[in-house]
């Protein structure tokens, strides 16, 4: 017997608070429910679906890769489609190694570990200690749980895993709180996406990677929402000019099949040996070929430039938006992710843009969230803008 949806969703782990619409189908950055209600995309899946949906060259990488590869072999032989991927990463960006894994959490946790084997090989006691910031989001694994600035995630399962802290976003807390002898990194992201959507300063990014460098302790830069063409740039790092000694990637990687990565300098990497890490799925030949496509797409400068140029036409809309609005108090972002603090629960107002035929989410119990697809148009901009004043009212 077929189970409806609603009795089908009894069946699922009551950890999501969803709404009733049910999604069947989409094309460019909109979506259709199943009642053929059309709805514009915001959300793009938590940043994800950076290419919309239905996109032609996305849909015949897929078609390619069930024609042209397996769809796994496990990572104990060889895959050319995941070599490639890790060639032009590597080619693409600052790091010599990368590891390829499902999420961005099991990126984060492999970047930890990554962190603390270097911190052993440093001799001395071994350095293992790892700090996070305010208000950043990490994952919720046990390890990227204790790294990730919410109470009301953490509370319910302590105690969390040690040797992980937060600090605040300050350099002159950072100085005390980085003790060359004990901390192996410290791990950040460029634009805190969970957290407000907040951009940190460059000359902030720049005095912490000066500082990281003079204590010899490990930069993790977390661009598993933020990266990957999001900010106009292929990476949120190239904003501040400067570079990571790790980078942890995940949410668009694979056009919507589930895919993370850790890239990493020669020398963080260096102290992995076989068998330390590893992961059942990572790096496959389906979804790395997949992969190849995507990377090509969010790389090539006329997408990037897009993106800027859409990323400008939303900040001004969203600054006139405040202007004639007392229920905006403020806005923030760069390129296409950008927070609004509102006045009344975030919550109310998804709710409201919902019913309107617009997806968007929150950051926060007063901040909206906006990370449409980077294919986003003028138009759907002004239009998502529309349906957002109504929304806010």
């Amino acid at each position: 017997m077929t189970a409806t949806l609603s009795s089908a969703s009894e069946s699922l782990l009551g950890v999501y608070r969803r709404p009733p619409a049910e999604f069947v189908s989409g094309s460019g950055v909109e979506l259709v429910d199943a009642e053929g209600k059309r709805y514009l995309d915001f959300v793009a899946g938590i940043a994800v679906n950076a290419l919309g949906y239905g996109d032609p060259g996305l849909d015949r990488a897929f078609r390619d890769a069930m024609e042209g590869s397996l769809i796994h072999v496990s990572n104990l032989y060889r895959s050319q489609a995941g070599e490639r991927l890790a060639e032009q990463l590597t080619e693409k960006s600052f790091a010599d190694r990368v590891f390829f894994c499902n999420s961005g959490a099991e990126a984060n946790e492999g970047a930890f570990k990554m962190a603390r084997r270097w911190g052993r090989a440093q001799g001395g006691s071994p350095k293992h200690e790892i700090i996070s910031l305010r208000g950043g989001f990490h994952g919720r694994l046990f390890g990227t749980l204790a790294a990730t600035d919410r109470p009301q995630y953490r509370a319910p399962f302590r105690p969390l895993a040690g040797g992980i802290s937060i600090v605040e976003r300050d350099l002159d807390d950072l100085r005390t709180a980085l003790n060359p002898d004990t901390v192996a990194a410290v791990i950040v992201e460029p634009v805190q996406g969970e957290g407000g959507v907040r951009v940190l300063d460059p000359a902030f990014m720049r005095g912490l990677r000066a500082l990281t460098q003079e204590r010899n302790v490990l930069l993790i830069l977390d661009e598993i929402q933020c990266g990957y063409g999001r900010t106009g740039q292929l990476w949120a790092y190239e904003q501040s000019g400067i570079a990571p000694d790790i980078l942890t990637i995940a949410k668009p990687m694979a056009g919507g099949l589930p895919m993370g990565a850790v890239l990493a300098t020669a020398d963080a990497a260096g102290a992995m040996q076989p068998g330390d890490h590893g992961t059942t799925f990572g790096g496959g030949p389906f979804v790395s070929s997949v992969a190849l496509h995507v990377l090509d797409r969010v790389s090539d400068p006329a997408m990037l430039a897009h993106v800027r140029t859409r990323g400008a036409e939303l900040q001004s809309a969203l600054s006139d938006l405040q202007a004639s609005s007392q229920k905006i108090r403020a806005v923030r972002g760069t390129g296409l992710i950008w927070g609004i603090d509102v006045a009344e629960s975030a919550a109310d107002i998804v709710a409201r843009s919902l019913d309107l035929g617009l997806l968007i989410c929150s950051a926060g119990e007063y901040t909206l969230r906006l990370i449409p697809p980077l294919v986003l148009s003028a138009a759907d901009l002004q239009r998502g803008v529309g349906l957002l004043r109504k929304a806010i009212g």
